[in-house]
């Protein structure tokens, strides 16, 4: 049987990758799609495990041969995207496929696959949150994290009515068992379609 899909998307500071790790260590069956990107490596970044870190030619190349479910310029010569043939793989092994991708990616991600693919939206409770979540980190300037939290407000705007489901990360143990109960609820229930 087919294995089934798992899309995350969130603005920065949401607590995405906490939950997806949570999900990913609570599942076994969880496969991570790698991206590709046109970044070059950082401190001890392993091709194929972080990222599948492409040539810009070589991205431009593989777009062409529509080798992308989904891709997209983040940033000037700064390319990310979810080749077709690695989901595919992880699908014929058997395997869940879990995503970590923007807004834009999990909606044409989810378009693409239909009442296979659960897309789940993280917000913070609000945008102040948000904004101390970011401070507190203290790996960027405020210049950044302002531009962080504009693009998180139109982010949380373009998703509505775009996701399956919404998890509002208020309290983290709280928005771990939510995330849970709807992945193995979609997951594991007999009819393969899905509506939140």
């Amino acid at each position: 049987m087919k294995g089934k899909l798992l899309i995350f998307s969130a603005p920065s500071g949401s607590g995405k990758t906490t939950l997806l790790n949570h999900v990913m260590a609570n599942i076994p069956e969880m496969a991570f799609s790698v991206s590709a990107t046109t970044r070059p490596p950082r401190g001890e970044e392993v091709n194929g495990r972080e990222y599948y870190f492409l040539t810009m030619d070589d991205f431009k190349q593989r777009v062409e041969n529509g080798e992308f479910l989904e891709w997209e310029e983040v940033y000037p010569g700064r390319c990310y995207g979810t080749l077709l043939s690695v989901v595919e793989q992880m699908q014929a092994d058997g395997k869940h496929v879990a995503f970590d991708v923007d807004v834009c990616g999990g909606v044409n991600i989810k378009n693409h696959y239909g009442d296979q693919a659960l897309s789940v939206f993280i917000q913070a409770p609000s945008v102040e949150v948000l904004r101390e979540r970011l401070v507190k980190r203290g790996t960027d300037a405020m210049e950044e994290i302002e531009k962080r939290v504009a693009k998180a407000e139109w982010e949380t705007e373009f998703a509505q009515g775009k996701f399956d489901r919404t998890i509002i990360n208020d309290d983290l143990e709280t928005a771990k068992r939510e995330i849970l109960e709807v992945v193995k609820e979609f997951l594991y229930s007999s009819n393969d379609s899905y509506t939140g």
